[in-house]
């Protein structure tokens, strides 16, 4: 790919680690010696489409590539563009391609980027174009199969477990009994509200009950559960999902959902479920109650990252310029860890094709029994992608970031 260019895009929503994603491909494109220029598209397709392109050679500074990683967001910005079957969109894709002499193009993103990453891969293989196109993962969610988790998941999941324990210990200075509901982002998949189990350990263990969307959800089995922790502890912590459903498979929160906006791929706009679980207390069993909503703050927390996770999508940004330099296309960069009890994490590769539109969800051996908690496996899981603590760059007491509007 030498005399040729590298072009990145961001799409879907941002993680706290997705800009150190983009800070390996960068650095691998600036310095490798196998790309010319290297290019940011500004919010993902739609950039493509009006040419809106930046040059990131700024990143050949040590030093910004490390503001870089711990900028939350997405510094390219971002899109939910959906590619349908019209061949014209293609086919001016790959002509602007040309026009600018992209030799690789890499997409950062989620589910839905991976759907993205496919099709254009799918077309410039029937077509004989030579473009790379390689997708770099990322979700606060983790529900990309295959790959063992994604960047972005280990320090939203360290901000809900450092958050909660700080909530249960400040709600535990009053003599009366309270129960706090914490909702978790995941539409159809538990991993983050799971990592509220991650608060618990030999100091403190304020997460009662977790309410995902891998079990129907129970209000009888849920207020009765609820009932017996009220009678003998004093401080209660209920992790719940926003997208946990009833036996029917409907969203708990239907009467709300139904109105809400959907994106591009057709994704109803969730949330509202930490107040409809606070009712369903307050109405039945009158103990005080408070929901508190996580919301975008468990995406964008840079001071909390794991530095686990930082390294990792730093180093899996490197490798999918690293693959699209030797010609791959139609591939998910990923990680894949040993059966031994240390984690021994392996950056690798996977066909697109195969994650393309398929969720993963917690497997039954990570579910308690009665649906309202996870196991010891999900534990030993998600434990050790917590790890470490960057060293964030302050300037006057604030956490310093990259700013694409600032030159």
């Amino acid at each position: 790919m030498k005399n040729r260019n590298l072009l990145i895009g961001q799409s879907g929503g941002p993680t706290a680690v997705i800009n150190a994603s983009l800070a390996g491909v960068v650095d691998f494109g600036l310095n490798s010696g196998c790309y010319e220029n290297v290019l940011g598209a500004v919010c993902g397709i739609y950039g493509i489409l009006a040419e809106d392109f930046i040059d990131l050679k700024k990143f050949k500074d040590p030093y910004r590539i490390s503001i870089l990683k711990q900028t939350p967001s997405s510094y390219l910005g971002s899109c939910r563009y959906k590619l349908t079957d019209d061949g014209d969109i293609y086919e001016k894709i790959f002509n602007i391609f040309q026009k600018h002499n992209i030799g690789t193009f890499v997409y950062i993103g989620g589910n839905d980027s991976m759907d993205t990453v496919d099709k254009l891969s799918k077309y410039a293989k029937v077509h004989g174009i030579d473009v790379s196109i390689v997708g770099v993962p990322k979700t606060i969610d983790n529900d990309l199969i295959l790959t063992d988790h994604t960047p972005g998941y280990a320090s939203a999941a360290k901000y809900v477990a450092n958050s909660i324990r700080q909530l249960a210990i400040d709600a535990s200075v009053y003599r009366t009994s309270s129960i706090i509901v914490a909702e978790m982002m995941g539409r159809n998949a538990g991993w983050l509200t799971a990592a509220a189990a991650l608060a618990n350990d030999d100091i403190i263990s304020p997460v009662d009950i977790i309410c995902l969307p891998e079990k129907p959800f129970d209000a009888r089995a849920f207020l009765d559960k609820t009932a017996d922790i009220v009678d003998s502890k004093k401080t209660t912590v209920i992790a719940v999902s926003e997208g946990i459903c009833n036996k029917a498979g409907e969203y708990v929160t239907a009467d709300i959902t139904s109105r809400s906006k959907t994106d591009g791929f057709q994704h109803i706009a969730l949330g509202g479920v930490g107040r409809y679980i606070e009712n369903l207390i307050n109405t039945n069993l009158g103990v005080k109650t408070r929901s508190i909503e996580f919301s975008t703050l468990q995406r964008c927390n840079a001071q909390t990252a794991s530095l686990c996770d930082i390294n990792e999508a730093f180093e899996q940004g490197r490798y999918g310029a690293k693959l699209g330099a030797e010609g791959a296309c139609g591939v998910m960069i990923g990680i894949t860890r040993g059966d031994t009890a240390e984690y021994k994490p392996k950056i690798t590769s996977f066909d697109v094709s195969l994650v393309a539109n398929k969720e993963k969800q917690i497997p039954d051996n990570m579910l308690s029994e009665d649906g309202f908690g996870v196991t010891d496996d999900f534990i030993r899981y998600a434990l050790p992608l917590i790890q470490g603590e960057p060293d964030i760059i302050y300037k006057n007491g604030l956490i310093q970031f990259e700013n694409r509007s600032k030159k």
